[in-house]
């Protein structure tokens, strides 16, 4: 959940105008207190910018005395040509202020303007952002986009050093007044990069998105091959046993491009680029030093990336859909699902193509009655992977194999299997999940697998 007050930037999205208030058209802080004492609640914790109309910003377009320096202005004609950052727009935005025009660094765009977190007030402000929110019930804070949070100029801008730092800081606060908050980093980037703030185990996030995972299972239910997979599988590890991966297919984003280069050679990445496009979807790119541009993001439902116009039938599609999520359920850490992939949602392209912005694809809005009524339906493609899905997550939750403490062998058996061999923490249980990516019929360790059918096998 995005906790704060906020616009809409894209005719879906939000982007935070005042990060310590609820929305009253929403709810209220109390309502937010009802849903933590039933759930355990994740909020998004923007750290990195906040809206061109937010309370913070319009005092700097004002210039009163403590909101000058709350923002980035950058004089004269510096090199930037290093920043790195995931969007072709300009890095500075010309304001218009009280004190003359100035140009302001705005990462994401011009309506989401960074943070200058050097400014002690400002961290100040930002970490009472973070303890509003754990005062209020969150017990998973999402920092987004937080490796961009620091800025030197001369610098790539991402990564940084004291990035790091702040974040080692949030964790030594949330330590000390709330040991049980669990701090997730949202950095899609490579993977190498991502897995770096776990930190050392003890002093970053407890959790990272594993971004590299979406492409990889998406390659290899392309193409029918798990040999990258796999590969890639065997060489996950962790600084230590309180940090964990945080698995997932599909978001309100798209799938990230970047996680898998050096997993995945240029061409497996061309040609997931290639699939996306031909299969309804939109590719965002990224700015390089060079000036040039490099994908950055399939923008295209998960569903709709796993389906081809030469599938004999829709209910293939359902179940390279239901394997996918296998796969990442079978993995170690903590699996999370996307709302609209639970319930079998195909993609908005024509919102998308309305609105001008390609992750509207993923931001459907639905009508609750139709939702119900398709639901209902049995038959129907929404209530074959909600019910396919829930049951995969009863099969987890009650194997103790599956927890995120377990250990995990990745078995290498046949090209068309991504097999894992899980273990309790006792290793006194296993379970062994064994995934055909292929449309073949695949016969492993006594197993013979039907196409795209997943087999796992407890004791």
């Amino acid at each position: 959940m995005e906790a704060g007050v906020g616009t809409g930037y894209d005719g879906i999205g939000v982007t935070l105008t005042v990060p310590q208030s609820i929305d009253r058209s929403l709810g209220t802080w109390d309502d937010i207190g009802a849903l933590a004492r039933e759930f355990n609640l994740m909020v998004d914790g923007v750290f990195n910018h906040v809206s061109g109309e937010s309370d913070w910003f319009r005092r700097f377009l004002r210039d009163e005395p403590p909101f000058r320096d709350w923002f980035i202005v950058v004089q004269d004609e510096p090199d930037l040509s290093q920043v790195v950052r995931p969007r072709t727009l300009p890095l500075l935005t010309k304001f218009e202020t009280a004190a003359g025009p100035k140009r302001v660094w705005t990462t994401f765009g011009p309506d989401q303007v960074d943070n200058n977190v050097k400014n002690p007030d400002v961290l100040l402000a930002l970490l009472d952002v973070l303890l509003l929110y754990v005062k209020e019930g969150a017990r998973f804070v999402r920092l987004d986009a937080i490796a961009y949070l620091w800025k030197e100029i001369g610098t790539s801008c991402i990564h940084l050093p004291q990035t790091h730092h702040v974040i080692q800081l949030m964790r030594a606060v949330l330590d000390v007044v709330a040991p049980d908050i669990m701090l997730i980093t949202e950095t899609n980037v490579a993977h190498r990069d991502n897995v770096s703030y776990f930190g050392d185990g003890t002093n970053e996030a407890q959790l990272v998105y594993n971004f590299a995972l979406p492409p990889l299972v998406l390659h290899s239910l392309v193409t029918g091959n798990a040999d990258a997979l796999s590969r890639w599988a065997t060489t996950l590890s962790l600084p230590s046993r309180r940090v964990a991966f945080l698995n997932f297919l599909a978001s309100h984003d798209g799938i990230g491009v970047t996680p898998a280069a050096g997993i995945l050679t240029s061409a497996e990445l061309e040609n997931l680029v290639t699939v996306a496009q031909r299969r309804g979807g939109f590719v965002s790119y990224r700015r390089n030093h060079d000036g040039t541009s490099s994908p950055y993001e399939l923008n295209i439902n998960y569903l709709d990336a796993l389906s081809d116009q030469s599938d004999p039938s829709e209910q293939v599609q359902i179940d390279r859909f239901v394997t996918a999520h296998a796969i990442m359920l079978a993995m170690p850490g903590l699996p999370a699902i996307y709302v609209h992939s639970l319930i079998g949602s195909r993609g908005d392209r024509a919102g998308a193509e309305a609105s001008g912005m390609p992750r509207r694809v993923n931001r459907q809005r639905l009508v609750l009655a139709d939702l119900e009524r398709e639901l209902d339906d049995r038959a129907s493609r929404r209530s074959q992977v909600l019910r396919r899905l829930l049951a995969l997550l009863d099969r987890r939750r009650t194997t103790p194999a599956f927890q995120p403490a377990g250990g995990a062998d990745v078995m290498q058996l046949d090209p068309r299997v991504f097999a894992l061999q899980r273990f309790s923490p006792d290793r006194n249980e296993q379970a062994v999940c064994l995934h055909n990516v292929s449309p073949d019929r695949v016969a492993v360790i006594g197993e013979s697998l039907a196409p795209y059918e997943t087999r796992w096998l407890i004791g």
